[in-house]
């Protein structure tokens, strides 16, 4: 399926609009360009094609080691972006432009800045989000961390092409942090159906244009997959 080209955006007006103050980079998310040599350009992860009206996952908050103050990466979950012009998604930051990682909630109806959430998040904590269209142009966009015991819930509306949903790490700067161990997604269902049975489609990640981070196959119980650089 072709994939609409679009240019990746770091918008420092954007920090008017963040929620929270301490977020450098005010980078935007959901700027998804392709690239020649890796098929996701600054998306990894699996995309599925098609009118989705929910997209939920999973995955454990992972340690990271700031190797530049340019380092800034988001796991997240989302609907539209791959063939469309939006994206209704919501995520956790890891931003390394005070030298240590900072992680932050944060969702984002792209074109929009990022909203990002006071919630305290820390490595190892396990975050489940969930994006919901509740009517024609109208989102839900949910996430918690059960390990420190909070949740956040917002509505939004935004006019969408209702294209793809997806389970997705990006780097808005196309540069990562050093990451223990990959970052493991579990739970991915969209429209309430595991991920391996919505005809998902791979997608490699440039890190720096040095290293690639690339999905593992989809695990057997048809809901996980673990990404790692190489």
């Amino acid at each position: 399926m072709s994939k609409t080209l679009r240019i990746l955006t770091v918008a420092a007006a954007a920090a008017a609009s963040l929620a929270v103050s301490g977020t450098a980079h005010a980078a935007v998310f959901g700027a998804h360009f392709h690239g020649q040599e890796f098929s996701g350009g600054n998306w990894g992860g699996y995309v599925s094609f098609g009118s989705f009206t929910t997209a939920t996952a999973s995955w454990t908050e992972p340690s990271v080691s700031c190797t530049s103050t340019n380092d800034l990466f988001a796991p997240w979950v989302g609907i539209d972006g791959d063939g469309s012009s939006t994206v209704e998604q919501t995520g956790v930051a890891t931003d390394c432009s005070s030298g240590r990682p900072v992680y932050q909630a944060w969702y984002e109806m792209y074109p929009a800045a990022p909203v990002y959430y006071s919630n305290s998040v820390s490595a190892g904590d396990h975050i489940t989000a969930t994006v919901t269209r509740t009517a024609t142009n109208t989102y839900r966009l949910d996430i918690s961390d059960t390990t420190k015991g909070w949740s956040k819930t917002i509505t939004k509306s935004l006019t969408s092409k209702h294209a793809s949903a997806e389970a997705i790490i990006e780097s808005p700067t196309d540069s990562y942090p050093s990451i223990s161990g990959g970052i493991k997604f579990t739970g991915v269902k969209f429209n309430g159906a595991n991920l391996a049975s919505t005809s998902p489609s791979g997608l490699n990640a440039d890190d720096k244009g040095a290293y690639t981070w690339s999905p593992s196959a989809i695990g057997s119980d048809g809901q996980s997959f673990t990404m790692t650089r190489h």
